[in-house]
């Protein structure tokens, strides 16, 4: 069993095993759920962009800007 202690500011550490078996980096979000008694503990998944043009960067170059420019 893995174990952090908490502090009196409620905070903890989350154990290096636990960091490699999520793939979390600094700055990532974690999610809890309580479900039964019990916290489960995962990666949040990042939050869908709210630009509806966001997924469209492959189309952002200077070529496409010039092509474009007078629509």
């Amino acid at each position: 069993m893995i174990t952090s202690k908490l502090t009196s500011k409620a905070q903890t550490t989350v154990p290096q095993a636990v960091r490699g078996a999520l793939r979390l980096s600094p700055g990532d979000e974690i999610a809890y759920a309580i479900e039964d008694g019990r916290v489960i503990l995962t990666k949040a998944h990042a939050a869908v962009s709210e630009d509806p043009f966001g997924a469209f960067g492959e189309w952002d170059s200077e070529a496409d800007r010039r092509a474009y420019a007078d629509l």
